[in-house]
């Protein structure tokens, strides 16, 4: 069985440890099909400290990714994003999420289908949850006017969010490693309107949870 790696790994592109942050960071988990193309889109964003892939949202205790992809553990694979919110804010890290995937395919993700393909974000402060809330209905709103379906991300708050299992090594930065490698992901026509409704603001500051 493969060895999950151990957190305080470098990250292979930021060189920044995975799975552990500096204080004054903020962490979000979001889910959106297969990781490795997830990933890309965090380590190029301004303001992230660092990322990493998992497993998140399901029962066993030691998932691995050949446990994850029978679809009987209850996981998703999830990306782990610790950013900087004085340099990005947690509205334009989930803008990179609602406009990178489809987010009403249930258990799948265009031709990868199963639970753990789905569409999901976990938070760590009830803040996240109000912004998440916020921002799901804003681009449900764009998707409705284009004759699309109903969202079915999930948006789990931090007391419901469960572990956070770091993936095995070979699965970490998967694009940079293999730069040819399987990527389904890319912008989905949709624009989601950060700045122009009205978001919940961070009234303090709360931890976040891992």
């Amino acid at each position: 069985m493969a060895h999950l790696i151990d957190p305080g790994t470098p990250h292979a592109v930021l060189g920044t440890p995975m799975g552990t942050w500096p204080d004054g960071s903020e962490v979000i988990h979001v889910a959106a099909g297969c990781f490795w193309g997830v990933e890309r889109f965090y380590w190029q964003l301004p303001g992230v400290v660092t990322t990493s892939v998992g497993y998140m949202g399901g029962t066993d205790r030691r998932p691995t990714y050949p446990s994850v992809c029978t679809g009987t553990t209850g996981h998703a694979e999830t990306v782990e994003v610790v950013f900087d919110p004085s340099r990005v804010t947690v509205d334009e890290v989930l803008k990179v999420f609602w406009e990178n995937h489809d987010p009403t395919q249930g258990d799948r993700q265009g031709n990868d289908i199963g639970s753990q393909y789905r569409s999901a974000i976990f938070c760590t402060t009830e803040h996240q949850v109000a912004v998440a809330e916020a921002t799901r209905a804003a681009i449900q709103e764009q998707l409705t006017a284009a004759g699309h379906g109903a969202v079915t991300t999930e948006i789990v708050g931090p007391d419901d969010s469960g572990e956070y299992h770091l993936a095995e090594e070979r699965h970490q930065q998967y694009l940079h490693k293999n730069p040819d490698g399987y990527c389904n992901h890319g912008p989905n026509g949709m624009s989601c309107p950060v700045g122009l409704v009205d978001l919940p603001a961070q009234t303090d500051v709360e931890p976040p949870r891992a």
